[in-house]
């Protein structure tokens, strides 16, 4: 089912100014920007081995990364896993009791097709299922 760590997900002000702390700081490469209307964010991927690390910055006030930063203040948001079939998984996970955020896949950074689980499902940790193909 979970195939590997897909990118952690990192809540930030501002994304200009974090994206500095990756790039010259730790010499890492930005794989570009984007923005995701539908999900209120603007995310850089960093390539960081066979993951990536996704830093999301709120595009509006009332964005679930503003939410969670007025709320968490900035840091870690969730952890994505790469699944290899997100509708057979969700499936699975239905069947089992977990609690999901999202029962179908939508779309998200990246071309990818993304769902959450809820996290009072997994000990307090926001579990991102990821497909790209």
């Amino acid at each position: 089912m979970v195939e590997k760590i897909d990118h952690i997900g990192i809540a930030v002000k501002d994304l200009n100014e974090t994206l500095k702390i990756y790039t010259e700081i730790l010499g890492l490469k930005s794989a570009g920007e984007e923005t995701v209307a539908e999900q209120k964010v603007r995310v850089a991927f960093i390539p960081v081995g066979e993951s990536e690390i996704e830093l999301l910055e709120s595009t509006e006030p009332d964005g679930t990364i503003a939410k969670f930063i007025e709320k968490n203040g900035e840091g870690i948001q969730h952890i994505a896993l790469r699944v290899d079939n997100i509708e057979k998984t969700l499936e699975d996970l239905k069947a089992r009791g977990v609690r999901l955020i999202d029962e179908k896949p939508r779309n998200g950074a990246g071309g990818a097709r993304i769902a959450f689980i809820h996290p009072k499902a997994t000990k307090g940790v926001l579990i991102e299922l990821c497909e790209r193909t």
